[in-house]
């Protein structure tokens, strides 16, 4: 497997990004070639600091970072040499099988969009994030912030991807769906959230309806749709609770010799619930609808987290989603192609 790692793109510069690459090439023996665009002189000093000399590493040279605060489209036309740009054109020229970035969002979806166009069917591309449910059982949620002012039209597309992701990837047949509102009634929602409604209820999924803010952990669907401004604020502020929680739990769990005890016996419970709801255990996230693959990582990610970024690039690889989401999407439009006219 060949990945391009976008290396200069985090918001502490390459050094996380490349202790993460050289964590993944000791651990995952499939990946065949990593080629890290980025500072040539910078790649090789923290290789250098890695002891890492591994033959499937190749850097390829770019000039120009894209900032956290640099608008996507215009970072993709004014600096045409940034290290994400040169990484989505090496799988567009087919010199690598995916992309890993944890830089701007904006850019990454800008250069994939662009580069690597759409699929069949797919006018817009959407982020699908794992989430984790009181169960154990994880939930998707599609669009974490690809699009964040879409179309009822992109919503269904939405609920098509991840529902392929659901199936093909995590094995889940037939996937349930729920629409993310304000209410669990048909009639509530905004103007953008009703109309979607209608076309999720005709679309032959397993559409379960709209799901509340206070649904979405208790693993009520498997994936759960919403447009990408609400779904990102969704997703940090999610993770950001999670921290906020541990944090606390270790202030108020160590502030007694008493309290040490209990915790220390409970040590291997707190680690259970940490990992399920730690960012980092996965990642990175899919970018779905583009015509190749693309996995959006946090731009503070730890090289553990990237390590998985790349790990999740792998998997994406090896189950070869994007045929099953044209399959779906085109089966869909037939469909509604052939749908009776009413009455």
């Amino acid at each position: 497997m060949k990945i391009a790692l976008d290396a200069m793109g985090h918001d502490d510069g390459p050094a996380p990004l490349v202790e993460g690459a050289v964590l993944a090439l000791r651990e995952y023996s499939q990946i065949s070639k990593l080629l890290l665009t980025g500072d040539t002189p910078q790649l090789e000093a923290l290789l250098k600091k890695h002891g890492c000399d591994d033959a499937r590493i190749e850097i390829v040279h770019t000039t120009q970072v894209v900032e956290m605060h640099d608008s996507g489209i215009d970072a993709l036309r004014r600096k045409k040499d940034s290290s994400v740009s040169r990484a989505v054109d090496l799988v567009k020229n087919g010199d690598a099988q995916a992309i890993v970035s944890a830089g701007n969002t904006g850019a990454a979806v800008a250069a994939s969009t662009i580069k690597l166009r759409m699929l069949p069917g797919i006018d817009r591309p959407a982020i699908v994030a794992m989430m984790p449910t009181e169960q154990g059982r994880h939930f998707i949620l599609c669009d974490a912030g690809a699009n964040p002012d879409p179309t009822p039209q992109h919503l269904e597309d939405n609920a098509f991807m991840a529902a392929a992701y659901c199936e093909h990837v995590l094995k889940r047949p037939k996937p349930t769906i729920g629409l993310l509102s304000n209410g669990t009634e048909e009639f509530k929602g905004d103007v953008l959230t009703l109309a979607a409604h209608g076309l999720l209820k005709g679309s032959g999924l397993n559409f379960r309806g709209n799901v509340e803010g206070h649904d979405l952990f208790e693993g009520k669907v498997d994936v759960v749709v919403t447009d990408g401004f609400t779904g990102n604020v969704v997703l940090k502020t999610s993770e950001a609770l999670a921290k906020s929680i541990f944090r606390l739990l270790k202030r108020e769990l160590t502030a007694t010799p008493i309290r040490k005890a209990g915790a220390l016996l409970c040590k291997r419970g707190f680690q259970s619930v940490r990992a399920v709801t730690n960012a980092d255990e996965y990642g990175g996230m899919p970018l779905l609808g583009v015509d190749g693959i693309c996995i959006i990582a946090h731009g503070g990610s730890s090289p553990f987290a990237i390590k998985n970024a790349l790990r999740a690039a792998c998997f994406s690889i090896q189950h070869q989603l994007n045929p099953h989401i044209v399959e779906a999407v085109q089966r869909s439009h037939d469909s509604a192609t052939h749908a009776p006219e009413p009455a």
